[in-house]
């Protein structure tokens, strides 16, 4: 039986009605662009953090003569924190929630440290983490340290908080975003607190971590070791290649 036109035409309509439902799926969804944050946190493997059980790493500083070191465990799921300092003292192992005005000065004391510390290994995640902060995105500007320009993007902190009051970062990226050098700035100071380099990436499961940072005139140099990272359903360490 030959069909009519304007039955082969329904046919027709009806069959290209079926493909253009067919292409509608998530292939044409519309995406959000990635923010320059969330570009930074990708780059260092932040969308991995949540499988993340435990890190484990030594703090090791060095200003002039003087030497300073400090072991860390970190627990983020619950928010638990072990120190054990030079001479390997006894450990401390407590809860972050329990720093309070009612805590002892000692282990304010510790908790300070451990902010700081965490802060030079997870300053960019704590870009994506931290509340209020803002980046404003300056362009390339020349390196403060060597040769080169990078792009740089101003991290300010809020002037309310317990730590990081007002501090101001300018952190130089590369077209990865990866930090290569910062100036830090405590409370937004018009001279320079610390300018340092952010080198020597290494890989501690699926986490990106600089794990040296050496100031321009070799005065002071920062640097991490036994970088280890614990993750969800695995028992063994995995650490820094």
């Amino acid at each position: 039986m030959v069909k009519s036109l304007p039955q082969l035409l329904l046919i027709t309509l009806l069959s290209l009605g079926l493909f253009a439902c067919a292409g509608s799926g998530k292939g044409n969804e519309i995406t959000r662009p990635m923010t320059l944050t969330e570009r930074i946190g990708n780059t260092y493997g932040i969308h991995y953090f949540p499988q993340v059980e435990q890190i484990q790493y030594m703090f090791n500083v060095k200003i002039g003569d003087e030497h300073v070191r400090r072991f860390w465990v970190w627990e983020p799921k619950l928010d638990r924190v072990t120190y054990q300092g030079m001479d390997y003292q006894p450990a401390v192992t407590y809860y972050r929630h329990d720093i309070n005005p009612s805590a002892s000065s000692t282990l304010k004391k510790i908790d300070a440290w451990f902010i700081n510390d965490n802060y030079w290994l997870f300053f960019p995640f704590h870009i994506v983490w931290d509340a209020d902060i803002s980046l404003e995105d300056i362009g390339r500007q020349k390196l403060p340290l060597g040769e080169g320009e990078a792009r740089c993007v101003t991290v300010t902190f809020p002037a309310t908080g317990r730590y990081s009051k007002g501090d101001v970062y300018q952190i130089y990226l590369n077209n990865d975003y990866r930090l290569l050098q910062w100036i830090y700035r405590r409370g937004g100071s018009e001279e320079p607190t610390r300018i340092t380099t952010w080198e020597n990436y290494r890989q501690a499961g699926p986490l990106v971590l600089a794990l040296n940072h050496q100031a321009g005139d070799e005065s002071f140099r920062l640097w991490f070791t036994g970088v280890g990272v614990k993750l969800k359903g695995i028992t063994s360490w995995m650490f820094t290649e």
